[in-house]
């Protein structure tokens, strides 16, 4: 048997206590993005559990797109990520 070696932490403890694993993340491939989607990803490279490069290349976002999530989370919050209150959080 075979276990793949991956680099980086295998789990990390976010700010509020909880741990996080690549277990917790969306899968490859992911289409539809829902804001806890969104969070999760956000949260794993904020915590260093994975590179902004490697969630860019996993998931098929943008340099750009990865960044507003990061500077809406920053900003307002996790709520900033759902697609209903977009406008509501444009500047």
């Amino acid at each position: 048997m075979y276990i793949r070696r991956i680099p980086g932490p295998p789990s990390v403890t976010l700010p509020d206590g909880r741990s996080m694993t690549r277990a917790d993340l969306p899968p490859p491939g992911t289409c539809r993005w829902v804001a806890s989607r969104k969070a999760a990803v956000v949260r794993a490279v904020e915590a260093g559990l994975i590179t902004a490069e490697e969630a860019v290349a996993t998931w098929g976002l943008s340099d750009e797109e990865l960044a507003a999530w990061r500077e809406a989370v920053a900003q307002h919050g996790v709520a900033a990520l759902r697609a209903t209150a977009l406008q509501r959080y444009r500047a």
